[in-house]
């Protein structure tokens, strides 16, 4: 009998840890990397400065970074982004940290890689308002990017807008926070978080949070029906057109969430605990009690990871 219990709980430990392994894992250290856009350091020394580089935009006054500010976490941390002109835009600045992971761009999943998504927001007019062909005009008069350009992607006109994106992306693909405390928990190091996020962790997956925010970067990049205070954005909607897609969103990672404030695609909530209870409300239809959102909020900080460290650009 000894040796059937034994045997019984060894069987249920080995399915144990398997389900929380394919709930989470540890983030690695490097997203995929597409075939057609291989990581070279002059391509990624490219982006970065484009990244930096307000020239882009048509008013030579907002860049990638105005929105995606390093020091918030690759975000803005207002309710809703400011483009040219200071137009408020329709939505909340999602951070570019760990957006590699992700198998769609944007709240509405309008852009399919991180290459598509790069040129997106350059002729938005509500954002940097440029026309492509004029951005490629200002960086081919700049020498120093023309020699960029040719050592990152050869030939005879490497100036066009795809290697534009290209350059953007695989600098974002080193934008990654890995070795957060729960990867470390993950791996083994049962003192890298506190009883409280353990708590919160067992909650997350028992309050069924885990059924949308899995895997190692806490999205499975799904699409789900969600209207928070004060929103009327459809969402998905505007994309398909379909009306199964209205007021859906793209599941948000969760890494880094404690610094990525204010949630939502509007903006609307400041406060993690806040946001827990509507995620709970809105998507899981329960009322967790006060201290079961403070033990979520334990949790949910033990994935804010070790920041990338880059020299900023002198730009030419």
């Amino acid at each position: 009998m000894p040796f059937v219990l034994s045997f019984v709980f060894y069987i249920f430990a080995t399915v144990s840890l398997t389900a929380t392994a394919l709930a989470a894992e540890p983030l690695p250290y490097l997203p995929p990397i597409p075939a057609d856009n291989t990581m070279s350091a002059s391509k990624i020394e490219l982006g970065k400065m484009l990244f930096f580089d307000p020239r882009l935009s048509s008013s030579e006054a907002v860049s990638c970074a105005s929105c995606h500010n390093p020091s918030f976490a690759f975000t803005d941390r207002i309710p809703r982004a400011l483009g040219h002109k200071h137009q408020v835009g329709p939505r909340n600045t999602p951070t570019v940290l760990n957006s590699a992971f992700l198998k769609n761009q944007f709240w509405d999943g309008r852009a399919a890689t991180l290459e598509e998504q790069a040129l997106g927001p350059i002729q938005a007019p509500g954002e940097m308002s440029e026309k492509l062909e004029n951005v490629v005009k200002k960086l081919k008069d700049i020498p120093v990017y023309a020699d960029l350009f040719k050592e990152s992607f050869g030939g005879t006109d490497p100036v066009t807008p795809a290697n534009i994106g290209k350059a953007l992306a695989a600098f974002e693909r080193t934008l990654n926070t890995p070795n957060a405390p729960f990867d470390r928990y993950l791996m083994g190091d049962e003192e890298a978080i506190s009883t409280e996020a353990k708590r919160g962790w067992e909650l997350f997956q028992n309050k069924g949070c885990i059924g949308c925010h899995s895997g190692a970067n806490f999205s499975n990049s799904g699409f789900f029906r969600i209207q928070v205070p004060g929103s009327t954005d459809l969402g998905r909607f505007e994309v398909t057109k379909k009306e199964e897609d209205k007021y859906k969103f793209r599941v948000q990672s969760l890494r880094n969430i404690a610094l990525t404030y204010p949630y939502f695609n509007n903006g609307s909530v400041r406060e993690l605990p806040q946001a827990v209870k509507i995620m709970a409300r809105e998507m899981l239809k329960i009322e967790p009690k006060d201290d079961e959102v403070m033990d979520i909020v334990a949790f949910l900080g033990t994935l804010t990871g070790e920041m990338p460290k880059f020299t900023y650009p002198v730009l030419p």
